[in-house]
């Protein structure tokens, strides 16, 4: 029997060893930044469920990235807390992770069960990332900083959006096209721990490659960071509108 044979899973290898050990602590990671961003952090409600998304693929990394960045030390003090601009950038970068790792993962899965080739599956993996992050994460998502107006956010949002997940992509595919091309052929199979473990590392390195450009966007006021969204206290809990901690706010 293997040494590290597992009921459950049969023989496993040294790096499914270390995987189990990295989603677990994913696992973790996820249900933690969701309990505390939902029940203590006021923050806007898109910018939430990014952060579940991140800490869903990112693990650890993005739970350290919440601490440090947005979840609110004391009460009160979240306005303050996330205005510096390194803070506002993790927020915009955190955004368009969110929306293009989701359309890259779901490209890359179905085109890995299909047995497609890497071109095609990058190519697609492009395609569907930027149709998800534009017209959802950031067009849809977004449309109440424009007045409610999806056409407007939409046509403010394409160029951010295209360059922000350019940069995210020079990190990601690098990473994908080393491991998903070496000699373990279960990196490219959806079924495997493998291709998740190489998802989840080609993704933490196109936050880091993506955070750059989300800065320089950020301090243009082409997109916006991280915000403040109190509950109202005269209007039976209902949240009010977004407080933006930086000037530039545009989507």
């Amino acid at each position: 029997m293997s040494p590290y044979s597992v009921p459950v899973f049969g023989p496993l290898a040294w790096i499914d060893v270390i995987l189990l050990g990295w989603f677990f602590c994913t696992a973790v990671s996820v249900a933690w930044i969701a309990w505390d961003v939902f029940r203590t952090t006021p923050e806007n409600r898109v910018i939430k469920w990014a952060w579940v998304l991140t800490g869903l693929y990112m693990g650890p990394v993005a739970l350290v990235l919440y601490v440090l960045a947005d979840k609110e030390p004391r009460p009160g003090e979240h306005e303050r807390f996330i205005a510096p601009m390194w803070k506002q950038a993790i927020g915009s970068t955190l955004h368009c992770v969110a929306g293009d790792a989701t359309g890259v993962i779901i490209a890359a899965t179905i085109t890995g069960l299909l047995g497609l080739p890497m071109w095609l599956d990058m190519t697609l993996e492009y395609i569907v990332a930027f149709i998800l992050g534009l017209f959802i994460f950031q067009a849809l998502f977004m449309r109440d900083m424009f007045g409610g107006s999806y056409r407007l956010a939409l046509r403010r949002s394409i160029l951010p959006e295209w360059l922000s997940m350019n940069m995210m992509m020079a990190g990601m595919f690098p990473v994908m096209v080393r491991f998903m091309m070496g000699r373990d052929m279960r990196a490219m199979d959806p079924r495997e721990l493998l291709y998740w473990g190489v998802m989840s590392l080609a993704i933490s390195v196109g936050f880091f490659t993506a955070y750059p450009m989300n800065w320089w966007l950020v301090s243009k006021g082409l997109k916006h960071g991280l915000m403040t969204v109190r509950e109202s206290p005269d209007q039976n809990d209902a949240p009010t509108s977004g407080m933006a901690a930086h000037a530039g706010h545009a989507a």
